[in-house]
Formats: structure tokens, sequence, C-alpha cells
């Protein structure tokens, strides 16, 4: 399990961590099921940086918790969603034409463009919370976020052979994903109740039309689509808190 842990943990984050293990089989797909813990990690590190930058302007506080949110994940799913974003858009409605355009390292103007809003969303919405001095709901965004990844790989195909994703939803276990699910959603309500339940719901929503637009076009997911949703919820998370 040791194993596992810190494989989501290198994977997941930036944060500088040595290991002399070999994975072996099983490992990477137990480590799915640590996602959700690595992002409660990342809340309780935006929480430290919010407490300890309070005393400054409150949306200077945002903008340095957002920019350590960038810098602790090293902007792995922000590259997703601009690659996302450009290829749904170019593709044209091609299933083809859409992953050709995924694999390019390039950023089109959308994706620049998508990664900018999604920035100045999660900005504004952080500033909000801050405010309120509900420094706590940090917590929910990056949980519920690693979440939604997994649910997506649990019940969509994924469709590149080959390669890391593949091997990831191989060795994915249905069954021990809807459990952690599960616990995560009744942590969620405990940090929360209300917003909670309105946060679940709204980002259950996102995965159920993400995943039927996924399907529609491309007839299951890649490692780009599953960061799109991980940062597209986690924006939502963070405007459905700030409103509630």
């Amino acid at each position: 399990m040791l194993r596992s842990f810190i494989i989501a943990l290198q994977f997941l984050s930036r944060i500088p961590l040595t290991s002399n293990f070999e994975a072996v089989e099983g490992d990477l797909g137990r480590s799915l099921l640590f996602y959700p813990l690595i992002g409660l990690l990342i809340g309780a590190l935006l929480i430290l940086t919010a407490t300890l930058s309070q005393h400054l302007n409150l949306f200077l506080s945002a903008a340095l918790v957002v920019s350590v949110w960038v810098l602790v994940t090293g902007a792995l799913h922000l590259d997703g969603l601009a690659d996302t974003t450009d290829a749904w858009i170019g593709g044209m409605g091609s299933k083809e034409r859409t992953l050709e355009i995924m694999k390019d390292p390039a950023s089109g103007p959308m994706g620049v463009l998508s990664l900018i809003l999604l920035v100045l969303l999660k900005t504004a919405a952080i500033y909000s919370i801050l405010v309120a001095g509900e420094n706590y709901l940090l917590l929910i965004a990056p949980l519920l976020g690693r979440t939604l990844a997994i649910l997506l790989m649990a019940l969509t195909p994924y469709v590149r052979e080959g390669g890391l994703g593949a091997i990831l939803a191989k060795e994915l276990h249905k069954g021990n994903v809807f459990m952690v699910s599960a616990g995560v959603a009744i942590l969620i309500i405990c940090i929360s109740f209300y917003s909670g339940i309105v946060v679940i719901l709204v980002c259950s929503a996102v995965l159920l039309f993400w995943r039927h637009l996924l399907l529609k076009r491309l007839q299951g997911c890649t490692g780009d689509t599953i960061g799109a949703l991980i940062e597209v919820s986690e924006c939502l998370a963070l405007v459905s808190l700030a409103i509630c």
C-alpha cells in the first residue's frame, strides 16, 4: 500500500520524493485509490498558504494560493485542459482528428484562453472564500477533483492503447473506486453540510456530462481529458463554495 501511495504522490505532485522500490503488478492500479488522499494533502497545503498569507491583501493571498496549487501539481492538469480544449475545438467532431491534436505539445489560442479564464475564476472564487473566513473549504476542491478523475476512469473506457493510462485503467478495481468515492462524499458533507451537498451535486453533473461528451466523440477518455475534468470540476467546486 505504501508503494501505491508513493506512486500516486509522485504522479500527481511535484513534491520531491525519492524511492528505491520497483513497482509490482497491481501497484499502479491501487495507486488510483490514493488520488483523493493526494487531493486532501494538496488542500491542506492550500489552507496553510492562505493562513500564512492572511496578513496580506486577500486578493494577493488568493493569487498565492493558486500559484502554490499550480506549482505543487506541476501544472499537469492545466496542460490536459489546454490540450483538450484545442483538440475539442480543432477536432471538428472527428475522433481521429481530436486525438491527433491532443498529441501536439503546443497550445493554441483557445487552449491558452481556457487556462486564463480558469485561473481567473479560481482566484476570484478563492478570494471570496478567504473574505468569508472559510479557509477550511479549500480542502474540498482538490479532494473532489481527483475523486472524479478515478470515477471517470472506472466508468469510461480508455481509448489509447499502451502507456501509463492504459495500464492504470486495466488494473483499476471499480468496486474499490466506488467505496472510496462514497467515503469522500461523506467527508465533504462533514466538512460543510449544505455547501458540500451542493458541490457534490454540481460536480457529479459535470462528471456525467463530460462522460457523455467523451463517449460521443472519442468512445472513451484519455489522460488529457481526465486532467481537464479535474481542473474544470475544481473550478466549479470553488465557484459553488464561493456562492453558497
